[in-house]
């Protein structure tokens, strides 16, 4: 088995998906007791949060520096938004990193569909770091409208997915979000967020939606095996 690093912390809440979906995906697919061997460098989101996304390069380089340190061959990062970073990262520290827009991207092309709607960070809504990486796949994606709406998200995501919270208000209002998004066109939504599967997922929609984390993690294990 090849060894990873995840840069988590980006939230914990996330982080500990990506360890269960990845050591089920390993032990699904070699049985017995064999699980995956990985490191986990956890930041402090609080950090993250205090320097803001746009500033915390270094302290995501830092993150994987120590984890290629450790043995690492190929580096996981455990968040949407810090894609931002991942093709400077991949280039700075000369290890692969897998890409949660671009595995992303090649399932919905799979399916035979183009045009998506996307949830997730202001960042990654509104940044051409995400919606470019979709692109090059060959998707259309569509984002809410109304910057009140985005703020609305990048608020909910921060001060209640992203400390375990469950608010059924809020699962509420992300489904009507995802209707706009449906009346305008998409023909499936994107969770591009770690923590807003917590929240919604098929079981609320009859178009297709795609859990990144999830997808992200099948991706991992596959790398992992091969």
């Amino acid at each position: 088995m090849k060894k990873i690093g995840l840069v988590g912390g980006i939230s914990w809440v996330s982080t500990l998906d990506y360890y269960k979906f990845i050591n089920e995906g390993v032990n699904a697919r070699l049985g017995g007791l064999n699980a995956a061997e990985c490191m986990v460098y956890s930041l402090n989101f609080g950090d993250v949060q205090a320097q803001g996304w746009v500033n915390s390069f270094e302290l995501l380089l830092n993150a994987c520096q120590q984890l290629k340190n450790t043995g690492a061959e190929s580096i996981v990062l455990c968040a949407n938004t810090a894609h931002l970073f991942a093709d400077k990262l991949q280039d700075s520290i000369k290890l692969p990193i897998i890409h949660i827009g671009a595995e992303t991207a090649k399932v919905i092309r799979c399916a035979g569909l183009k045009k998506a709607g996307l949830l997730g960070t202001k960042f990654t809504m509104e940044m051409d770091f995400y919606k470019d990486k979709l692109e090059e796949y060959g998707l259309e994606v569509l984002i809410p409208e109304n910057q009140e709406t985005r703020d609305y998200i990048q608020h909910t995501v921060k001060e209640e997915l992203g400390v375990g919270f469950i608010n059924p208000e809020t699962k509420a209002n992300y489904i009507s979000i995802a209707a706009d998004l449906i009346s305008r066109g998409a023909e499936c939504i994107i969770l591009g967020c770690t923590e807003i599967p917590m929240l919604i997922s098929q079981d609320d929609f009859t178009i297709p939606v795609f859990d990144t984390t999830k997808i992200h993690c099948e991706s991992i294990v596959e790398y992992i095996v091969s």
